[in-house]
C-alpha cells in the first residue's frame, strides 16, 4: 500500500476520534445504542471510538505532532466524560457488546453459506471484532465490571472462525500493522479458507 494512501487513513481515523469525542456526552445520555449519523463518518458507539482511540495510541509515532496533539485531546475529553458516567458507560459498552457478538456471529454463519461472496468483505466486516476486542478491555479495567459471558461467547466464535481459518497477510492497512501483533490478532491476517472454497 502506498504510503500516501495510508497516511490519510490514519488523518481520517484522527478526525473521527475528534469527532467521535465531542459528541461522546451526548451519546452516553442518549438511548440509541448507534449514535447520530455523522454525515459520511461512521455512526458514533463506543466500541467504534475504543477501536480509533487504540489504533491511533499505539501508532502515534507515524502521526505529525500536530495530529499527536489532537488524539491527546479528543482522548482526555472522553476520559473526563466516562469518568463522569460510569455506570452508563458501562452499560452502554455491555449493550455495544451484545450487538456486536450477534454481528459477528451472523458474518460467521453467512461464510459458512456462501464463503466467496461474503469474504470479498472480510476487511470490513472485521471492524465488529476489533471493536469488541477493545470493548471487552474497557470492561475489564477497573471501575467496570465484565460480564464473563462476554468472552465466553467470543471465544465460541473466535473457535468456529479457526476453523475457516487460512494465515496470511495483514488485510488492513499496511501501516496499521504495528497496531495489531498477530499473536493477538491473527483474525487480521489472512482470510476465511471459505473465500476459496466456498460455493
Amino acid at each position: 500500500m502506498h504510503q500516501e494512501s495510508t497516511n490519510a487513513k490514519l488523518q481520517s481515523d484522527v478526525h473521527v476520534l475528534e469527532v467521535m469525542a465531542e459528541g461522546m456526552a451526548d451519546y452516553l445520555r442518549g438511548d440509541a445504542l448507534f449514535g447520530k449519523s455523522l454525515g459520511r463518518l461512521p455512526k458514533l458507539t463506543l466500541g467504534g471510538y475504543l477501536m480509533r482511540q487504540y489504533r491511533l495510541v499505539a501508532l502515534r509515532p507515524l502521526l505529525s505532532l500536530a495530529d499527536q496533539e489532537r488524539v491527546v485531546r479528543a482522548v482526555a475529553q472522553v476520559e473526563t466524560v466516562l469518568q463522569g458516567q460510569v455506570v452508563r458507560s458501562e452499560a452502554r459498552a455491555a449493550e455495544e457488546c451484545g450487538a456486536r457478538l450477534r454481528q459477528w456471529e451472523e458474518f460467521i454463519r453467512d461464510l459458512r453459506r456462501d464463503g466467496k461472496a461474503q469474504a470479498v468483505y472480510y476487511a470490513t466486516a472485521v471492524e465488529p471484532r476489533a471493536m469488541l476486542d477493545q470493548l471487552l478491555k474497557f470492561l475489564a479495567t477497573p471501575p467496570y465490571r465484565l460480564d464473563p459471558t462476554l468472552p465466553e461467547r467470543l471465544k465460541v466464535l473466535d473457535t468456529a472462525l479457526r476453523g475457516l481459518w487460512d494465515e496470511g497477510e495483514f488485510v488492513w492497512a499496511a501501516d496499521w500493522e504495528a497496531a495489531y501483533p498477530a499473536a493477538d490478532y491473527w483474525w487480521l491476517y489472512g482470510q476465511p479458507i471459505a473465500a476459496r472454497y466456498g460455493r
